[in-house]
């Protein structure tokens, strides 16, 4: 079983200010910098490894990829311990996604998913924005080679940060999942699934 990184190469991750966020490619830390701890992010069912995307070469774009073409090492592994057999790779920029304004902004909607979701920096940075236990913002910061997870039923959303490029493998177990559910979506199973794996414990073991 390929470990998970050891602390000290997580991405950092900070709480951002409360209330509505009004240029959500910037940093958006609080006054102080609250950072959020690993052990944080793991409560919260977040995964990650730390691969070599410089090491091995990838298309800007392909819809699909097939997994199998992987040549990295611990991507093979990571694919076949947890099932991955499907995988595309986009680039998100100004000159490689059509309507580009208009796609970041609809992945900034606060939104959960049926399903796990599973990512690859291959290359450029980006921020995913999950909620806390305390359903405060937390906004992590990727880069390339950070290969994160997400549970199923959790409340996200993303976004390139101000150098407008991301270029990201997307990873899933059987077919690709795109729906997304925005909130509110209290009531959607993957949601309750995911409060009572994450958040019901917490309130029990208090």
């Amino acid at each position: 079983m390929l470990e998970q990184a050891p602390d000290t190469e997580w991405p950092e991750a900070w709480l951002m200010p409360d209330g509505e966020c009004s240029d959500q490619k910037g940093l958006n830390q609080r006054e102080p910098n609250v950072a959020v701890t690993v052990e944080e992010l793991k409560d919260l069912g977040i995964c990650y490894w730390k691969l070599d995307a410089t090491a091995y070469e990838y298309p800007a774009l392909a819809v699909p990829w097939n997994p199998s073409d992987a040549v990295d090492p611990k991507l093979s592994q990571l694919r076949d311990e947890r099932g991955y057999s499907y995988a595309d790779i986009i680039t998100v920029h100004p000159d490689t996604l059509p309507e580009y304004d208009t796609k970041v902004k609809a992945f900034f909607e606060e939104h959960i998913h049926d399903a796990e979701e599973i990512r690859y920096i291959l290359g450029g940075s980006g921020f995913f924005d999950v909620r806390n236990k305390s359903d405060q913002w937390v906004r992590i910061h990727v880069k390339a080679g950070d290969l994160m997870t997400l549970p199923e039923g959790i409340y996200h959303r993303f976004t390139v940060d101000e150098n407008d490029r991301i270029h990201a493998m997307r990873l899933f177990i059987g077919q690709p999942v795109w729906t997304p559910f925005n909130r509110p979506c209290e009531e959607h199973e993957s949601r309750v699934k995911y409060i009572r794996e994450y958040l019901e414990e917490k309130k029990v073991d208090a």
